[in-house]
Formats: C-alpha cells, sequence, structure tokens
C-alpha cells in the first residue's frame, strides 16, 4: 500500500510545498470521485468510495504540520504516544501553566485583543516548534516524538482560544 505522500506524488519530508498537496488533492478527487462512477460496477464504485476516503484522510493529515510529523514518525515505526505519554520538561510545563493561566484571565475579563496576542505567541512556539521536528525528524527521531507531543498541546490551546474568541464575540 502506498503512502500518503507518495498518493500525492511528495518526497516523504517534514517540508512540503502545501499549493502542490492542494494541487495533487484536487486532481486526485476529480478522479476518483464517486459521482463519476455512478454507471460502474458495484466493485468500481466501492474502490472508487474508497480511493476517495484515502485521498480525504492522507490529505487532511499532511496539510497540518502536527499530524504530518505524527505521520512521518509512524513510517518510522515510532509512536508518539500523546494520550498516555505526557511527561514534558519543566520549562515547557511552566510555558503551558502560564498560557492557560493567560487565556483564563483573558476569558474572564473579556479581553479578545490579549486572546489574540496569546493567539500570536502560539503561531510563534508552534513555528519554532516545526522548526524543531523538522530537523529531529532527520536526525534525531525519538526526539522528534516529543516534540509533537509538545506540538499537540499548542494546537489545543490554539483551538480553546478560538473557541473562546468565539463564544466572547457572540
Amino acid at each position: 500500500m502506498q503512502n500518503h505522500f507518495s498518493l500525492f506524488q511528495l518526497p516523504a519530508q517534514f517540508e512540503i510545498d502545501l499549493a502542490t498537496l492542494d494541487a495533487h488533492y484536487r486532481k486526485l478527487q476529480a478522479e476518483v470521485h464517486p459521482d463519476k462512477f455512478v454507471n460502474a460496477s458495484p466493485a468500481e464504485r466501492m474502490q472508487s468510495m474508497q480511493m476517495a476516503t484515502l485521498a480525504n484522510e492522507a490529505y487532511q493529515t499532511l496539510k497540518q504540520p502536527t499530524a504530518r510529523a505524527r505521520y512521518l514518525l509512524q513510517l518510522q515505526g515510532i509512536a508518539t504516544d500523546e494520550e498516555q505519554n505526557t511527561a514534558m520538561p519543566a520549562d515547557f510545563l511552566m510555558s503551558q501553566m502560564e498560557w492557560r493561566e493567560a487565556m483564563e484571565d483573558a476569558k474572564f475579563g473579556k479581553d479578545i485583543p490579549a486572546l489574540e496576542r496569546l493567539l500570536s505567541e502560539m503561531h510563534l512556539a508552534a513555528k519554532d516548534l516545526q522548526q524543531q521536528v523538522n530537523t529531529e525528524l532527520a536526525d534525531a527521531p525519538q526526539a522528534a516524538a516529543m516534540t509533537v507531543r509538545k506540538m499537540r498541546f499548542i494546537d489545543k490551546v490554539t483551538e480553546d482560544i478560538h473557541q473562546i474568541i468565539a463564544q466572547l464575540e457572540d
């Protein structure tokens, strides 16, 4: 079975061209979309549906940096164990607590600008971790698993901030 990268004719690496990913995804979806197979045999319709589902799953995985890094580690047989392994370095735990506290303070104070500043901080932290994981995937894949866990935390805080902003704007 081909991997997500080969499905879209991309190199199996962290840094990918998202415009190329989008273009290859649209092209593949146009070729395998179930609507094109309405008059085909049941087996061909099933294969079309499976291919379209695989393309969607692969696209969602590769377009998101954390999922892409996690997938690259899986290809190397390394699990990130994000649900079970929540151990983090002390400095990152301190940052987590500070971010959560700032988020709660801004929520309580209905301070959308403070939440937007926190989002900017999360974006910078995510970029730093993405650069780090890009290097680690090649040089130290076991260390990359820890970085993916950190990236997932940043993603979660970012999602929470977006939800709070949406609630405050309603």
